[in-house]
């Protein structure tokens, strides 16, 4: 029987013994199935494929990879694609036949996931603040002052003595460096010890490709409706994408907002299918974006994230255009309540245009 563990701040990780308990937490069952969170990022993608790899090497185990929602940023697509990353839709997998189920990058309980309600998870791998449903697991490894779920992984590989090098180093890599922005946020030594050792492994030239991908007319348009909306209060810029082309286009188009001289806080905020989607981003370290955003949304949908970085999903059902609309509103509204900046001089990022969403 694996023991679990009773600290998820440790600074080092990827035992023998650790990988000891993590085998056994597999023990009764060889099919494995490895669960991102929905519409997974890069750090979700490459720390699946790395613990996909690990599992290869374990007796009597298959893995598979599986993820809810879309992959849709282009960056994403083009890792998948380039890579040959082999995971597969939820949809197209059969629960039933599964013995074992492993969350890499999310947790149970965080609702950005497509875990049953009636299964559990065997492993859980992670690096955001651990939850009580977590504990519950056979294994559990969460350590929040890790960057990325990649840097907890390439551990793993490392104690394994699996090589560092071809596409687990460079989707690790890439991962790694795509959620730190290149190790300029939320990234801590072991980030930075990772990213040195994976380097002289990794493809340099397919990083590139990933990198810089090319993008379709769509994003353009995205990013110039973006770009109409958005409008700023204080510090704070936030922007009204109005339907997304893909769920993942919000956090997108977050990290850049930020980027706006003066701006301590972008919000994007969406409408993807029955859902207001909703991406946050601040430069200050100590801001507990993902507690922020908790009490932005309160019961009306899930949310969660870093200190720097978190997003949310409220569900809406068939709520009319307008409707939609108002309680778009009404969560940005709050949001600049809680950070207390009603009363900061504002208006429209592009002095020619409207500021109200839709």
């Amino acid at each position: 029987m694996a023991t679990k563990k009773k600290n998820d701040k440790r600074s080092s990780c990827g035992t023998e013994a650790q990988l000891d308990e993590l085998r056994a937490a597999l023990e009764g069952g060889d099919r494995l199935l490895i669960l991102t969170h929905d519409n997974p990022d890069p750090d979700a993608l490459a720390s699946a494929f790395a613990l996909y790899r690990l599992v290869e090497t374990f007796d009597d185990t298959s893995a598979r990879i599986a993820f809810g929602g879309f992959v849709g940023r282009a960056e994403n697509r083009t890792m998948v694609h380039e890579l040959g990353l082999p995971i597969t839709p939820t949809w197209a997998v059969k629960f039933e036949d599964v013995d074992r189920i492993a969350l890499v990058d999310t947790q149970p309980g965080t609702g950005n996931n497509s875990l049953p309600e009636d299964r559990e998870a065997a492993v859980v791998i992670d690096h955001h603040p651990i939850r009580d449903e977590t504990r519950r697991a056979r294994f559990w490894d969460v350590r929040t002052q890790c960057g990325s779920s990649c840097t907890i992984m390439t551990q793993y590989l490392e104690a394994a003595g699996i090589p560092l090098k071809g596409r687990v180093a460079t989707a690790l890599f890439y991962g790694i460096q795509s959620e730190t922005q290149d190790l300029g946020r939320e990234a801590g030594d072991a980030d930075i010890e990772a990213s040195l050792k994976l380097y002289p492994g990794a493809d340099r030239e397919l990083i590139s490709r990933i990198r810089y991908p090319d993008l379709p007319r769509a994003y353009f348009q995205s990013l110039h409706r973006a770009l109409e909306r958005a409008r700023t209060r204080g510090p704070v810029l936030i922007s009204y994408v109005g339907k997304l082309d893909y769920p993942d286009l919000v956090a997108e188009l977050a990290d850049f907002f930020l980027r706006f001289e003066g701006a301590k806080w972008a919000f994007c905020i969406g409408l993807f299918e029955d859902s207001i989607l909703i991406s946050i981003r601040t430069s200050s370290r100590d801001a507990q974006a993902g507690q922020l955003l908790r009490r932005v949304v309160r019961s009306d949908g899930v949310a969660g994230g870093h200190g720097m970085m978190a997003g949310a999903r409220v569900p809406i059902g068939h709520l009319s255009a307008e409707d939609a609309r108002l309680k778009s509103e009404e969560l940005v509204n709050r949001f600049i309540k809680e950070l207390g900046v009603e009363d900061e001089v504002g208006g429209a990022l592009l002095s020619t245009t409207a500021t109200s969403g839709g």
